[in-house]
C-alpha cells in the first residue's frame, strides 16, 4: 500500500501548468503591442534622421511629421501601459525597456531640435527635455517607488540621453556640410554640459556606466 503522504497529487502540476499557460498569454499580448511600437520607433527615427539633411531653418516640417508619428507611438505605450500595469512590472519589463528608451530618445532628439515649445512661440533648438516632460508627452508616470505599475525609468532616460549625444555628434558633422557652422558650436556646448552632468552621477548599472564613459569622446 502506498503511504498517502508519499502521494503527488497531480493537482499542484495542473495548478504550474494553468499559470504557465497564463504568462504565456500574457507574453504574446505584451509581445504584439512591442512590435507595433518597435515598427512606429522606426518610423520616428526615419523622420528625425531628415535632419541631417534639412537646414536649420527648414526644419519646422520635420518637426511636425515626427511629432506626429510621436503621436502614434503615444497611442501604443498608452496601450502597453495599460496591458503592463496588470502585471508584476519587473518581472516584465525586460520585454520593452529597449523599445520605450527609443521611444525616449525619439521625444529627446525632437525636443532638441526644437520641437515641444510653449504654444505660439518659435522652435528653439538645444533644448533638454526632462524626464518628466517626456513622461507628459508619453502620458506615463515616471520613477515610481510607491507602486507597481508601468513607467519611464531613469535608467531608461539616461540610455535615451547617451543614444541623443551620439546622434548630435553625427548631427554636428552633417550639418557642417551643410554650411552650418552654429549648430556644432551649439551641440558642442550641449555634449559638454550633459557629460558634466553624467560625472555627477554614480552609476551603479553596468551597461549605463559602459555607454556614459563614451560621452567623453563625443566631447573630443
Amino acid at each position: 500500500m502506498t503511504d498517502r503522504y508519499g502521494m503527488v497529487n497531480p493537482a499542484i502540476f495542473e495548478d504550474l501548468q494553468a499559470r504557465v499557460d497564463e504568462d504565456s498569454n500574457v507574453r504574446d499580448e505584451l509581445r504584439e503591442i512591442i512590435q507595433t511600437l518597435e515598427k512606429q520607433g522606426r518610423s520616428v527615427q526615419f523622420v528625425l534622421s531628415r535632419a541631417h539633411s534639412t537646414p536649420a531653418s527648414a526644419i519646422r516640417d520635420v518637426l511636425s511629421a515626427a511629432k506626429s508619428s510621436i503621436g502614434n507611438e503615444v497611442d501604443t505605450v498608452s496601450k502597453l501601459s495599460g496591458a503592463a500595469s496588470k502585471l508584476p512590472y519587473y518581472k516584465w519589463n525586460s520585454m520593452w525597456s529597449r523599445q520605450i528608451q527609443d521611444a525616449t530618445f525619439g521625444i529627446l532628439f525632437c525636443g532638441w531640435l526644437g520641437g515641444y515649445t510653449t504654444e505660439g512661440s518659435d522652435a528653439q533648438p538645444g533644448r533638454l527635455l526632462t524626464i518628466e516632460e517626456v513622461g507628459q508627452i508619453m502620458n506615463v508616470p515616471v520613477n515610481l517607488k510607491d507602486r507597481d505599475e508601468f513607467h519611464l525609468t531613469i535608467e531608461e532616460y539616461l540610455q535615451a540621453l547617451i543614444s541623443l549625444v551620439d546622434e548630435l555628434a553625427r548631427l554636428a558633422r552633417n550639418s557642417v556640410t551643410l554650411g552650418d557652422y552654429h549648430r556644432p558650436l551649439l551641440i558642442s556646448q550641449f555634449i559638454k554640459d550633459l557629460h558634466a552632468g553624467f560625472q555627477i552621477l554614480n552609476l551603479k548599472n553596468d551597461s549605463l556606466r559602459r555607454r556614459s564613459d563614451g560621452i567623453k569622446y563625443r566631447v573630443r
